[in-house]
Formats: structure tokens, C-alpha cells, sequence
């Protein structure tokens, strides 16, 4: 029994994993259109550039930068 309820609990375990993972945040500025967003992937450099050139650790604070960046005003 004892056996059993392990092996379930770690593959809970294994399986939420990916759902705890911290999700980093970007402000990236489009290069057809020049207006910025806060985006999820880091920017490819050739449709996104990078605007902020630092990661954020919530979409707060990358929000809160898109609005003070010279480069998106």
C-alpha cells in the first residue's frame, strides 16, 4: 500500500512540474508595426527586437517597463 500512494505521489509530482515552472516575461518591440508588447518567448530578433534587453520576473513589472522605455513611447 505503502508502495502504491509513493509511486502515485511522485508521479504527480513529475507530471505538475512544467505547471510551477517560472515563466519569464519581455518587452519586445515589432518591427513592421514599432509598437511593443510584453511577451512569454524570448524575442527572435528579426519580427520581435528586443526592447528591454532584460527579462522579468512578472507580467506587472515587465508592463510597468514597457511604459517608462524610451524605446516604446
Amino acid at each position: 500500500m505503502f508502495r502504491k500512494l509513493a509511486i502515485a505521489t511522485a508521479l504527480v509530482a513529475v507530471f505538475s512540474m512544467p505547471a510551477f515552472a517560472a515563466t519569464e516575461y519581455w518587452v519586445a518591440k515589432d518591427a513592421t508595426t514599432k509598437k511593443c508588447e510584453v511577451v512569454t518567448k524570448k524575442p527572435d530578433g528579426t519580427k520581435l527586437m528586443d526592447a528591454g534587453k532584460k527579462t522579468y520576473a512578472t507580467k506587472g513589472d515587465a508592463d510597468k517597463a514597457l511604459k517608462l522605455l524610451a524605446d516604446c513611447k
